[in-house]
């Protein structure tokens, strides 16, 4: 029997990073990399597994997990070689916050778990860390929906927040009015991304996922507009707005 099919399949592919960096005998491309132009690749593939989920696809989400493992796997090597941290200490350090927010499970805490108590799980951890804002840990490189829905999170905990959804509403109106008031393109680019920030507040209100949302509204367009094109069949561009809006009304019926 080989060394590799003596191997658990995570010795493995950690021997494999290994051998892909190696300096001596290591792949050129993979040596040359680094966090910051492996950190696209990562949330690539991330995207890739949301995917596979969205289409219950098994077997590609098998392969996406493998892909997004990979990143992992790469990440903790070049951090190894720096002197960081290794593969086992990522492995450890979420085997212990998954235990410390799970105490009705790991410590006897009993209850059970909500998302209120999470959050304050959460929150928990970043006081231990020093960290003083509410804000603080809302990773930047968030899709803009997301990370906008997650700070407002944030803050309706400290009590900032409108009471019921008519105020996010009436903001709603507010920066409509604001937008079509500017009169720069800078001041355009800030009342627009007020805007899309006081849509999402209002979308949270009603319990919704901004990010969620909008991809399932991005999906039915898409399938829409595929499917006026086979009713055009390829005259699309040629009709007149009419006739396309005449095509819209059809698709929609037919769904």
């Amino acid at each position: 029997m080989s060394e590799a099919q003596n191997q658990s399949p995570i010795d493995r592919l950690l021997a494999i990073m290994a051998r892909l960096r190696d300096p001596e005998r290591g792949c050129e491309w993979d040596l040359a990399q680094d966090f910051a132009s492996i950190a696209p690749y990562t949330i690539e593939e991330a995207y890739e597994v949301a995917d596979a989920i969205a289409r219950s696809d098994m077997t590609d989400l098998r392969d996406e997990l493998g892909d997004l493992l990979l990143q992992v796997v790469f990440h903790a090597r070049m951090a190894e070689e720096a002197g960081h941290f290794a593969f086992n200490d990522v492995a450890s350090a979420i085997s212990a916050k998954m235990e410390a927010r799970h105490p009705h499970i790991f410590a006897g805490a009993g209850g059970t778990m909500d998302e209120a108590r999470w959050e304050d799980l959460k929150a928990e951890e970043r006081a231990a860390k020093g960290t003083d804002s509410a804000m603080d840990g809302v990773a930047i490189a968030l899709p803009a929906l997301m990370r906008a829905q997650e700070l407002q999170k944030r803050a309706a905990r400290t009590g900032f927040d409108w009471p019921d959804p008519s105020g996010s509403e009436a903001k709603i109106t507010e920066e409509i009015e604001e937008l079509k008031a500017a009169t720069s393109d800078e001041n355009r680019a800030e009342e627009a991304g007020d805007l899309l920030f006081a849509v999402v507040n209002f979308i949270r209100a009603h319990g919704i996922s901004a990010e969620d949302a909008l991809r399932a509204a991005n999906a039915k367009f898409e399938r829409r507009f595929r499917a006026m094109e086979a009713l055009a069949e390829g005259k699309f561009s040629t009709l007149s707005l009419e006739a396309q809006e005449t095509l819209w009304q059809s698709v929609k019926k037919a769904e």
